[in-house]
């Protein structure tokens, strides 16, 4: 196992994962709680979006065939995804519906703030070129992350101010929107590159 690659890999997922984003949101759930309280909503949110994680990474590739997709138009859709993310991290927008009021207060932090789309295309793309176990450990130590994160939330919100974590929030943003583009561009070549001979038959066919 490269080091490098699961460094470079927890740190995408990390990215994507982006518990800055969710702090304050995870701080208005908790407010009047107790710190006991606030903690255990960290560890179900954490837990529960390791779980969706890991689940998607090994039944993704299973799923696509069921629907007849293929990995590059995956990609390019988990650009898509990327991009959309990144217009929400940038400019403050809301493209998802998220309804608070039914279920726990912490399953919203674990899903789709924490494990949403973004992050289950990520783990399909990843370990269908890194291998399962080299996405679970980068996936494990950006979960972990995640996790300290959240239980000294406000901690981090007292000493760091929520401007600042709302400017860090926007570069990450134009970190996953370069990474969406990359995504598309790779997953267009690798779609011509498989189905030239078609793209060619039917351009004949018109000529």
């Amino acid at each position: 196992m490269d080091i490098g690659i699961v460094l470079s890999l927890t740190v995408s997922l990390f990215f994507i994962l982006d518990p800055f984003a969710s702090v304050p949101m995870f701080i208005n759930i908790t407010k009047g709680l107790e710190e006991r309280e606030v903690k255990a909503y960290a560890d179900k949110a954490t837990l529960v979006a390791a779980i969706l994680l890991f689940v998607f990474m090994f039944i993704g590739e299973d799923l696509m065939g069921i629907f007849g997709v293929t990995m590059d138009s995956f990609r390019v859709a988990g650009g898509i995804i990327f991009l959309m993310m990144a217009i929400e991290l940038v400019f403050g927008l809301s493209l998802s519906k998220m309804d608070d009021e039914k279920g726990a207060k912490w399953a919203i932090i674990a899903s789709p703030i924490l494990t949403g789309p973004g992050v289950i295309t990520t783990a399909i793309l990843f370990s269908s070129h890194y291998g399962y176990l080299t996405v679970m450990v980068a996936g494990a130590l950006a979960l972990i992350i995640t996790w300290a994160i959240l239980r000294n939330s406000s901690i981090i919100m007292r000493y760091v101010g929520e401007q600042a974590l709302g400017i860090m929030t926007k570069i990450i943003g134009l970190f996953i929107a370069a990474m969406g583009v990359e995504s598309i561009f790779a997953g267009s070549l690798g779609w011509f590159q498989t189905n030239m001979s078609d793209v060619i038959a039917v351009s004949m066919s018109f000529l």
